[in-house]
């Protein structure tokens, strides 16, 4: 497994956007962290919430250092979701574009706070 030093090698500000959720989740209390290939997770009996690198799939247009995508057990409205799918029934996965570490700011920190519960 790698860890996410090696996950975000020469990825200067994905790492500092990964940093800014990673505090955003120990803030709420204890999760553990899954280092996969593709995306780190976030979890507790279940995963709740990932992070990604659009970059490492999507070539030849500007896209997002870092992708947040988190799960709720409701379609969460807002214009700031890139893609929202309903994964399961009754599940949501909602996925955020994240460019700089103010975009993980209360109303980000309230959608982890709720996928965080959920995932007790």
């Amino acid at each position: 497994m790698t860890t996410p030093d090696e996950f975000f090698s020469d990825k200067a500000l994905a790492k500092q956007l990964y940093e800014a959720v990673r505090q955003a989740i120990a803030s709420l209390g204890e999760a553990g962290i899954r280092v996969g290939k593709s995306q780190i997770a976030f979890r507790r009996r279940i995963a709740f919430a990932w992070v990604w690198m659009p970059g490492q799939y999507l070539t030849g247009r500007p896209t997002a250092p870092l992708v947040l995508s988190v799960g709720l057990r409701r379609r969460a409205e807002s214009p700031r979701w890139k893609q929202v799918v309903e994964s399961a029934p009754g599940r949501f996965t909602h996925h955020l574009e994240l460019y700089a570490v103010p975009d993980v700011d209360a109303e980000v920190r309230a959608w982890l706070r709720e996928a965080w519960e959920a995932a007790e």
